[in-house]
């Protein structure tokens, strides 16, 4: 829990044509998203001081212990554990059906448990807690999140702030200062008033982190979030989940398929493979060439960019032949 470096507000403020405090069930509903009438006191990023990340190396924010996953009969997780460390980025990797999303989920309480537990802090089983509590300890970005018709940018981004209001939408007297202050972070403050169904892929997408980080969390658990996002927007997303951790202590745990923005983002990474965790470890460890080709079934050359010292890996088909250069004299 940080400072907030809000300031008390009226508790029926605007935001870009949207009034903070007008959610009601019917809109959540509308949203299909959780109705939580509940005021709880919580510091993440959107409210807390910019300064260093303190020193917590050996602290886990979330974690999950001998986990069993499946759908149905088909079990695709098996006995996994991972950790994320607090105020650290871990990046999740791995091919596809290797079982990123569903651990992830499975961390935010979203898919089920066959065994295993997932604890916060350390000792705080999320099954025990209640949903509302929960929703304020952390949040996860999903793959497939749809905003219906009809409502705007600015009541999207609003409802991130629904764990602290009451069940007739007052006392979140920092909502309006916490909701301006995610959509210019994330870039969206300018399109407040549009509705959503005039939005881009990639503006959806960072109109849905925008609601995340106003959700206000100490934990931020992100699944494939530069998806539908051009090159510019994807740099900036990644800036800004780092500055999370950098600058305000945030756990944040994603998934990503590039392989070079784990290595330029991630503090730790998880290689995961057929439901198992193959490597877990800082870049340096996990991203070799030996580890990659083998988890991927295809040859993946690995080497240090001379500028930013970040790994960068290259797959390699079977057109992708060296070819001599030949000087002529």
């Amino acid at each position: 829990m940080g400072r907030t470096l809000v300031s008390p507000t009226d508790s029926h403020p605007s935001v870009g044509g949207a009034s903070v405090a007008r959610t009601s069930r019917g809109f959540a509903e509308h949203l299909g998203l959780p109705y939580l009438p509940v005021v709880i006191e919580s510091r993440g990023a959107a409210g807390a001081a910019a300064g260093p990340a303190p020193d917590v190396a050996s602290a886990v924010a979330l974690g999950g212990s001998g986990l069993r996953l499946g759908y149905g009969r088909n079990t695709v997780v098996e006995d996994l554990s991972v950790v994320l460390p607090t105020g650290r980025v871990t990046a999740l990797i791995g091919p596809n059906g290797s079982g990123k999303s569903t651990v992830l989920r499975a961390l935010a309480r979203l898919h089920p448990l066959q065994s295993g537990r997932v604890d916060l802090d350390g000792d705080t089983d999320v099954a025990e807690l209640p949903s509302r509590v929960l929703a304020t300890r952390l949040t996860l970005l999903s793959q497939s999140k749809v905003a219906p018709g009809g409502v705007t940018v600015g009541e999207v981004v609003a409802y991130g702030r629904y764990p602290h209001r009451s069940r007739w939408g007052g006392g979140d007297t920092d909502g309006a200062a916490v909701v301006a202050r995610v959509l210019a972070m994330t870039g969206v403050q300018d399109l407040a008033d549009r509705p959503v169904d005039q939005l881009s892929g990639g503006q959806m997408q960072r109109v849905w982190l925008a609601s995340c980080l106003a959700q206000d969390t100490a934990v931020l658990l992100l699944d494939e979030p530069t998806t539908f996002l051009d090159i510019r927007y994807q740099v900036e997303l990644l800036d800004i989940i780092r500055d999370l951790a950098d600058e305000h202590g945030i756990t944040v745990g994603v998934v990503l398929h590039d392989l070079d923005q784990a290595a330029a983002l991630a503090d730790g990474i998880v290689l995961l493979d057929g439901g198992r965790v193959v490597a877990a470890g800082t870049p340096e460890d996990v991203l070799t060439a030996e580890l990659l080709t083998r988890t991927y079934g295809i040859d993946i050359d690995v080497e240090t960019d001379a500028l930013t010292g970040s790994l960068r890996t290259r797959a390699r088909g079977r057109h992708h032949r060296r070819r001599a250069v030949v000087v002529s004299t």
